[in-house]
Parts: structure tokens; sequence; C-alpha cells
């Protein structure tokens, strides 16, 4: 455990029956006139964000909407959305969306002074100073980007998916309402919501694992087991218990840090645009079986929050190896793709994933577990040929 820690927060958050409503709040508040609306045609063409539309005309704000942010954005398509967005100036940024949209939605309230470039920031983060104050509503249980101080793009130079990270970049106001996941298709259900298992998990047993960070990695793992199947098939309680547990799951990442699942993946995004969370979540299982041994107390404890029948005779290691096998039940019960074949992966490409993935030492360094080369090559081989 780290001697000395800390935690950052999201100015304000609002949840709760009616949440939405908050919007109204914090527009008087900052004394808005025109907002920036971040978010994808799917989101908006679903009729997601019809409440919040409803609120904006209300109150007589104008919104100029941004929703050509693609999925898994590179940093190039960053930079135009944010030079798009200094070309219509607006006094409240809001990012309505999944991971990628509330990224960008980040991005660009610190690139708006037109001081720095995307670019610039990959390369030094703390030049980020925030321009536009920003309002971050999550549309998926699972990314907890709204809750981070991260941001994270594609490099296609690199074949990589990197992470920007700076305390401007958190979220002033935060809203969790979970009637916007109502029609939310079973995939992003079950991709996001096994992102944010990922999320409270990985920072669980990650190395910068601290007193802060655990009260939120466990909460957020006792409500995940508890609601992730029945949410995935549309359950709305649980939908509202996963919209919770995805940004418990985001406070985590910011006071401790993901590990090797979130390294190894980011290639597999960075080059072969596979979704985030699905790329996580094939890799969640091998990983732990690898990290096992050296966080075995740990999950034993994971065991005994989230998934204990009440019996007392279990082993350490036996609770560790039970919580693995959840694991795995719950990638085959939401569907999680178990081959990486079916992306076009072969294990002609195995050398280019493990040199990419061992790159990421930020992460690589918080695995519990030292990872060596060899030990992503078997990783990526056994997810090729299943």
């Amino acid at each position: 455990m780290l001697k000395r820690f800390g935690m950052t927060l999201p100015g304000q958050v609002y949840a709760g029956e009616g949440a939405m409503e908050a919007a109204a709040e914090i527009v008087r508040k900052e004394h808005v006139k025109k907002i920036a609306l971040f978010t994808d045609k799917g989101v908006r063409n679903a009729g997601v964000l019809d409440e919040l539309n409803r609120i904006l005309e209300r109150e007589n704000i104008m919104c100029q909407v941004f929703d050509q942010i693609p999925s898994e954005p590179d940093y190039h398509q960053v930079q135009e959305v944010a030079d798009s967005f200094c070309r219509e100036p607006c006094e409240l940024i809001v990012g309505a969306g999944g991971g990628s949209v509330m990224d960008t939605a980040k991005l660009v309230s610190v690139l708006a002074g037109e001081r720095h470039r995307v670019e610039e920031l990959l390369e030094d983060s703390s030049l980020a100073k925030k321009a536009v104050p920003t309002l971050m509503i999550p549309t998926t249980a699972g990314t907890g980007a709204e809750a981070t101080c991260n941001s994270i793009v594609a490099v296609p130079e690199k074949k990589l998916k990197v992470g920007i990270v700076s305390p401007e970049l958190m979220a002033d106001y935060v809203i969790l309402d979970a009637s916007v996941l109502n029609n939310l298709p079973f995939r992003i259900a079950a991709n996001t919501g096994m992102d944010a298992l990922c999320h409270a998990l990985e920072c669980y047993i990650s190395n910068k694992a601290n007193p802060f960070s655990d009260t939120f990695a466990l909460a957020a793992l006792e409500m995940i087991f508890s609601n992730i199947e029945k949410a995935c098939r549309g359950g709305m309680e649980e939908k509202k218990q996963m919209l919770i547990a995805a940004f418990y799951g985001g406070v985590a990442i910011t006071a401790s840090g993901t590990t090797a699942v979130h390294a190894l993946s980011y290639p597999l995004g960075g080059k072969y645009h596979i979704p985030h969370g699905e790329a996580n979540a094939m890799l969640l299982v091998p990983v732990m079986r690898m990290n096992e041994e050296a966080c075995r107390r740990k999950l034993a404890v994971v065991y005994d929050r989230a998934l204990s029948d009440g019996e007392t005779q279990r082993s350490e290691k036996e609770k560790s190896e039970a919580v693995i096998r959840k694991l795995e039940e719950l990638a085959k019960t939401l569907e999680i793709p178990a081959s990486l074949n079916r992306y076009g992966i072969t294990r002609g490409d195995v050398e280019d994933l493990v040199k990419a993935g061992m790159d990421v030492k930020r992460l690589l360094d918080n695995n519990p577990k030292t990872v060596t080369e060899e030990d992503a090559r078997s990783i990526y081989l056994g997810l090729i040929d299943r």
C-alpha cells in the first residue's frame, strides 16, 4: 500500500430519480447562454437526450451539437473536433455518451484556449489548463470516464492507445440519470459493464491501491457482481446500480490505477479498433490467472465481500480461484468473444502486440506481478485459435 495517497473527484455529482433536472441548476449557476453538446449520432438518434434537450429549451439555452465523434477516436480526430469548437465557442461543454465522447469533451475543455494541441499534451499533460467548465452525462454503465481525470486517445503512429492524465480534465459536474440507459443494446451494456468490472478489480489489486481506492473498488465490485447480468438483459433497477458502480470504478481509477488488463488491451484498440470494454473483457481472465498468486489475498477479500455463499472453510486460494471462475462465467454469459481471430488477428501479429503492450509502462508498473514479454506473449497467444 502506498504511504502517501490522494484522490480527485468531480466538482458536483447529481444522481437518482430525475437527476437530469440538475442541468437546469447548472446552466443557471454558470450563467450559461450557449452550450456545446458532445455526443454521437447513435445516442442522439435513439432519443436518449430528449429530456436534456427539453430542459435546455425551457431554460432558453442555445445548443451547438458536435455529434461526429467516432468510437475510439485518434488524437488527430480529437484535434479536429477541438478546432471546430474553437470556431463556435460556448460557455459550457456537455459530454453525453460513452467513454470516447466524454474523453473527447474533456480534452476539448483544455484545448479550447488554443494554447496547446493534443500532440503536445501527449508529450506533457501538465500543459493542460481548463478553459471551459464541463458537465459529463454517461449514457452507458461502464467506462467511468465521468469520474476520471484521464482521456484516452489512439495514436495511429504507434498503433496504440495512450492516456492523457491531468486534474484539469476532471469534470466540474456529473449527472447520473439511469433513464438514459433504457434502450442500451445488450452488447454495449455487456462490454461497458465488464469494463467497469475491470476498473474496480484492477484498481483493487493495483500496486497503487490505497484506502480511498479500496473503498470505492470493493463497493463497485459488490454492486457489479450482483447486478451486471440482469442489467444487460434490461433490468432497470439493476441498471441504476450499475450506473453508480461504474462511477465508483472511475473514482477508483483516479485514486489508484488500472493494471496489465488495460495495458495489454491498448494495442487491441489502437491497431485493430476492438471496442475498449470488449478488449478488456477478453483479457481479464488470462491476466487474473497470471496475477493470481501475487494478489491471492485480495481476490479472497473480493470473494468474501461480493461472492460468498456463506462457506467459511475455504482457503484463500480456493476463494481466489472462485473469483476467477466467476469472471470466466460472466464472460460466457455476456457473450464476450473468446478469440482474437474474429478481428483478423493471427499468430503473426503477436510480436507487434507484445511490443506495443510492453510499452504501456504507466499501467504495467501498477500490476502486482511483474509482467514479462513472455507473459504478454502467452496471454495474446492464448486468445488466438480458440
